[in-house]
This record gives C-alpha cells, structure tokens and sequence, in this order.
C-alpha cells in the first residue's frame, strides 16, 4: 500500500498506449504502489495479442508471489464498483489459489487507441489464472468504451486492493 498523498511512480511503457492507460489505473487504484512494464523487445508488427498477454502473465505471475503461499491474515474475498462517467462496472475476486476468470464487459469497438478490445478481456483472464485468483468482472452500463473498459479496470484494482488487506488474524481464509 503506498502512502497518502505520495504520487504514484510508475515506468509503463507496453508499446500499446491504452494498455499502459489501463496498467496505470490498475496500479494506481490497487495501491501497488511502483509498477515498472518496459517492454523492449515484441511482436507489435503482428498484432497486439501476445505482447498484451505475456504482460498479463507475467503481472500475474508477480501478484501470486508477491502474496507468497500463506495467505494467512488477509480478508480473501472482496468486491467492489467504479463509475467512470456514464459507465458503472463491478469486480469480485476471490484469492483462492484457483485462478478463474469471468469477464463482461460489452465492448462494442474492435479497438480503443491500438488495443484491440477482446485483448481487453484476455489480459483480465491471463492475469487471473497466473495470479491463482478467481475473479468476475462486469460492466453495469456505459455507453463509451473507454469508459467501460476503464472503470473495469479501476474496479478490479479496488476490489483486489481490499480482498489483499490484512484483517489482524493469524487465520487462513479457507474452511479446508
């Protein structure tokens, strides 16, 4: 969790200008804090896909072991909503160990700036499923993609950021 009123220092640079957009909405709003994305090398002269997806993986490989395997003392579960505008979006995520992924947003545009939006979707499930966390994700109502896809992301941000907080218990969140 970063401090109050600290600015957020983040070095995202994808080569796909929305996904750094979107990156920096996660991180900022998940309080991760620093979030360094400097990809040098791609495939960008093909298509969007596997840069968007190897950086999904790869944040969500991070998210898992920044967590470690005992999950003892954080809340779990969580969920929260974020309006942008006309756009009103919900996330739910549970750190299960089990990585799950249902994503809704009702893109209606084949790109936003040159992220192609089911890219979109697949980086939310590609982060889900290396992260180890079960998480569903739905736009409520918009009318703007952008909109939409922003407050996605900023509501998965928020309801990660809370379902990691620590609740003062030495338990493990788990009835098995």
């Amino acid at each position: 969790d970063r401090e109050p009123g600290k600015a957020l220092e983040n070095g995202i640079n994808t080569g796909i200008g929305f996904l750094d957009h979107m990156m920096t909405a996660l991180a900022m709003h998940s309080g991760w804090g620093r979030l360094v994305v400097d990809v040098k090398s791609s495939d960008l002269h093909i298509d969007d896909h596997h840069t968007t997806e190897d950086i999904a993986i790869t944040l969500g490989m991070a998210f898992a072991k920044a967590l470690g395997a005992d999950k003892k003392g954080i809340k779990r579960f969580a969920s929260a909503y974020a309006p942008l505008d006309e756009a009103l979006s919900r996330a739910v995520v549970d750190i299960s160990g089990r990585g799950h992924a249902v994503v809704n947003l009702e893109l209606k545009r084949d790109k936003i700036g040159d992220l192609s939006t089911e890219m979109i979707e697949h980086f939310m499930e590609s982060f889900a499923i290396n992260a180890a966390i079960t998480v569903h994700v739905d736009v409520i109502r918009g009318k703007n993609d952008h909109h939409k896809a922003e407050s996605a992301f900023k509501a998965l941000a928020l309801a990660l950021r809370s379902a990691v907080s620590l609740t003062n218990s030495s338990e493990i969140p788990s009835t098995k």
